[in-house]
């Protein structure tokens, strides 16, 4: 086990009705709030006026900004920055899922620094403060809730580009499985796909001596496993529900890497295929890991056989290691076309024309080799793309 420093300061509200304290909670951290959301889906189930009610009760002033996208834009962090600027805005409240929330994280990092917030994505500068942002889930999936981490697309290249820091921490999560119930089956399972993959990338590491973490990630990924399956069959099952929403931020808080170095090549490999297609950010994680995984598995054929008999319960007494280690991978995809996501690009009606673009914009942004468990150069990635037609 490495050295490590843990520390997440967000405070977790998890549970019913829980929204309701948004107001309560802003008021000891802002006085004046840009409500920053997606589209009408928050109107729709009632949450956008329990939001403004509560912070109305608080006697909170608020400035709205919605029209979040999923892979969250850079124009629209730009006018969240300029708006935030103008109205003398002093905290940021996200309401709704990752995209909501990197969106807010972003114009949080832009509205001290005093230049292009591109530039902080681009890592040519580390930003030395931030506003406090607030966070309530409708989404469990991205994570964002609590972790380090924020993506934004740049339409100019269509660049996908992440910055983590402990800036980025929200203050507050408030997370109320019922806001959940109306999700469509199709987020549902591309969030479920986000929370696995999130614990994958720390799960396949290099550092020996881990057993507390790697017990700690495979116990969520069964725990996703065994629960995503009951709420597609009845949508409004509350304990199911609460624990998918509780997975997310336990998979994407940092405490699964505590002591170990995580991978992250399958998440660069998949920025740019969303970059490039805009597909949900989960199904494309869906298609690219299992196909990561048969190219990387030979690395470490004990950890993926591990992996076969842990989480997908493969009888370790029928099959030798490396038989193991493919029956993993064989579950995991199985596990996936089961609930509904792609596993080949075909299936997403993705051809093989831009692979070559999509490889080159990898090695790009990591301006070295990728990943840690096996280190990648721009032809493994085109190779992965090609395992993943």
């Amino acid at each position: 086990m490495d050295n490590f420093v843990f520390q997440c300061p967000t405070k977790i509200i998890f549970g019913k009705d829980t929204e309701d304290q948004v107001g309560q909670e802003v008021k000891l951290l802002g006085t004046k709030v840009l409500l920053h959301y997606g589209g009408g889906s928050i109107k729709k189930t009632g949450l956008y006026d329990k939001v403004v009610q509560s912070l109305k009760d608080a006697d909170i002033d608020f400035v709205e900004l919605s029209g979040v996208l999923p892979n969250p834009r850079l124009s629209l962090v730009k006018e969240g920055i300029r708006l935030c600027r103008e109205q003398n805005i002093d905290f940021i409240l996200a309401v709704g899922g990752g995209s909501a929330i990197d969106s807010a994280k972003a114009i949080a990092l832009g509205v001290p620094y005093d230049g292009d917030v591109w530039d902080i994505f681009a890592q040519k500068v580390q930003p030395a403060t931030a506003l406090p942002v607030g966070v309530i889930v409708t989404l469990p999936a991205a994570g964002s809730e609590s972790s380090d981490s924020c993506v934004i697309t740049n339409e100019d290249g269509w660049l996908k580009r992440g910055y983590s820091s402990q800036l980025n921490r929200p203050c507050f999560a408030i997370l109320n499985p019922e806001l959940t119930y109306t999700l469509p089956a199709y987020q549902t399972v591309s969030g479920a796909a986000d929370i696995m993959a999130h614990i994958m990338e720390r799960y396949f590491t290099n550092t020996k001596h881990v057993d507390l973490t790697d017990r700690f990630c495979e116990s969520l990924l069964k725990t996703v496993i065994l629960n995503v399956p009951k709420v597609l069959k009845n949508p409004e099952d509350y304990d199911a529900r609460a624990e998918i929403m509780w997975a997310a931020p336990i998979a994407h808080n940092s405490l699964l890497n505590t002591g170990r170095v995580g991978d992250w090549a399958s998440h660069q490999i998949e920025h740019e295929l969303s970059a490039a297609y805009d597909i949900a950010h989960g199904a494309g994680l869906a298609i690219v890991f299992p196909a990561w995984m048969k190219y990387v598995y030979k690395h470490d054929v004990a950890r993926f056989a591990q992996f076969a008999h842990r989480v997908w319960n493969i009888d370790d007494n029928m099959f030798d290691p490396e038989e193991m280690a493919l029956k993993g991978i064989e579950s995991l995809e199985a596990f996936y076309a089961s609930i509904g996501l792609p596993t080949r690009l075909s299936h997403a009606g993705i051809d093989d024309s831009r692979l070559e673009e999509m490889a080159n914009k990898c090695k790009l942004a990591a301006e070295h080799d990728l990943g840690n468990f096996v280190k990648l150069g721009c032809e493994d990635v085109l190779n992965i793309y090609k395992l993943a037609l």
